[in-house]
């Protein structure tokens, strides 16, 4: 296989320094994954482990108020990294094993070194019976950069793209064995970042879930609620099959 394929997907939970320990104990819990060590010169790194499957969740404190980023894992991360460059993305940090870049549109992510990652974790069973799965990075999108990330993401991935189930929307998915696709979400003004979204067969069973660890829903839209971790960053329950990530509609 080619050393510039994206082997794997990791989605970041980027939440204030300040309130990180609220949100990775959240995040554990509604994934129902473990904490790894923590990593960094001020443990401000952890990986959330699931049973059985490879992670492809972490969690980052950061200044400011946080958001969500992607981590894209590659065999030779210079030579993905000049992809990205001669595709539009600047470069913002590099180490070994690591570069960070901004899109066209803004939105920060990262290359780095695949480990050997493969096996994408089944949704998790509620107690109840019902399944979900984070399985999703919505990138939110100014309007006037919007075409510039539509563009850029299907080229630097490689993966297919298609319109999303609303005009705002459009999907870039990878192959099934990875674990997270992009959406992209149009806004209709204001600063761009990131957030992520679970897939659920129940989504208010989930949001009493969530809730009762320490969750508040904000919002209902047309396909999801619209949800704010205890850490104050927000993210969505949609009605999306967490087997297949389709709608109902689309089975």
């Amino acid at each position: 296989m080619a050393p510039g394929v994206i082997q794997w997907v990791y989605a970041f939970v980027d939440r204030p320094k300040d309130r990180f320990a609220r949100a990775h104990a959240f995040w554990a819990a509604v994934t129902g994954t473990r904490l790894s060590a923590f990593r960094g010169e001020a443990d401000q790194f952890v990986t959330l482990l699931p049973d059985g499957a490879d992670a492809f969740l972490k969690a980052q404190a950061v200044e400011g108020p946080g958001g969500a980023h992607l981590d894209f894992a590659v065999e030779d991360v210079p030579a993905k990294a000049r992809e990205a460059r001669a595709l539009g993305a600047t470069p913002v940090f590099a180490e070994d094993g690591l570069e960070v870049l901004r899109s066209p549109g803004g939105q920060l992510f990262c290359v780095v070194r695949w480990e050997g990652e493969k096996l994408r974790p089944e949704p998790l069973v509620a107690p109840d019976g019902t399944t979900s799965r984070l399985d999703q990075v919505c990138l939110d999108v100014p309007p006037a950069v919007f075409e510039a990330e539509k563009a850029f993401w299907p080229a630097f991935t490689g993966w297919s793209e298609r319109p999303g189930s609303r005009p705002e929307f459009h999907l870039v998915e990878p192959t099934a064995e990875l674990p997270i696709r992009i959406l992209l979400q149009r806004l209709d003004a204001g600063p761009g970042g990131a957030h992520l979204d679970f897939s659920c067969s129940d989504p208010d069973a989930d949001r009493v879930r969530h809730e009762a660890l320490g969750a508040e829903a904000l919002r209902r839209g047309p396909h999801w609620i619209v949800m704010r971790d205890p850490a104050g960053g927000t993210y969505c329950l949609t009605i999306r099959n967490p087997e297949t990530g389709g709608l109902p509609s689309a089975r």
